[in-house]
């Protein structure tokens, strides 16, 4: 968790033993069931209990309302996107620049489509979070990554590394939201994803 994340959304333990942990795994679950079938709006602590099979006293023993288990949940899809994004750039350290992007394209795309579902129930549930500091953590760690996997490019030895890694990852982040926000099919995305490799070859062309 942020440390500057609203108060009110912080958990109040976090799980150290195995059984807490599953426990808690188990009211994820619930929230991200509950969320697709009722929306944030009919999503409550007490529907989430009886989904998860544990009692409303469990669940503030974790979390002090809904907003605190959605603003988790949200952390954790963020935190796992992050671990894989900086995966990723570990691997692709050193590759040509396109390549690197190329893999970053694919990460950020399997892991946003891999429950699509859930991604589209997450981006509605932001709405209603003060959730500011976790996006920005993220994008901190992210940036991190993404700039150290391109200033190791051979064939970008030249040029503002920064500028280069803020308009790639814009791209690329702002394609894919944007893609869940109109609610594609399948075959349209397939096709848009192929698209933006092109543009970002393009670019990365253009920039050498």
């Amino acid at each position: 968790m942020s440390e500057h994340s609203p108060s009110a959304l912080k958990p109040r333990k976090t799980p150290s033993q195995s059984r807490s942990r599953v426990t808690v795994d188990a009211i994820f679950e619930a929230t991200i069931q509950v969320l697709l079938k009722q929306g944030m709006a009919g999503l409550t602590t007490t529907s989430v209990a009886e989904r998860a099979g544990v009692s409303v006293g469990t669940m503030y023993q974790y979390f002090p309302n809904k907003q605190a288990l959605v603003y988790a949940l949200n952390e954790r899809f963020l935190t796992r996107l992050a671990e894989k994004v900086e995966d990723t750039c570990a691997r692709m350290a050193g590759r040509r620049a396109c390549e690197g992007a190329e893999a970053l394209i694919d990460t950020y795309w399997s892991v946003k489509t891999e429950r699509m579902e859930l991604t589209h129930a997450l981006y509605r549930s932001v709405a209603e979070l003060d959730n500011d500091a976790l996006v920005q953590d993220f994008a901190a760690r992210v940036d991190r990554a993404t700039e150290g996997m391109f200033r190791a490019c051979p064939d970008l030895s030249t040029g503002d590394i920064d500028q280069i890694n803020l308009s790639l990852t814009a791209v690329i982040y702002g394609t894919v939201r944007n893609a869940f926000e109109r609610g594609l099919e399948q075959e349209k995305i397939s096709a848009l994803k192929s698209d933006l490799k092109a543009m970002c070859r393009a670019y990365l062309a253009s920039v050498k």
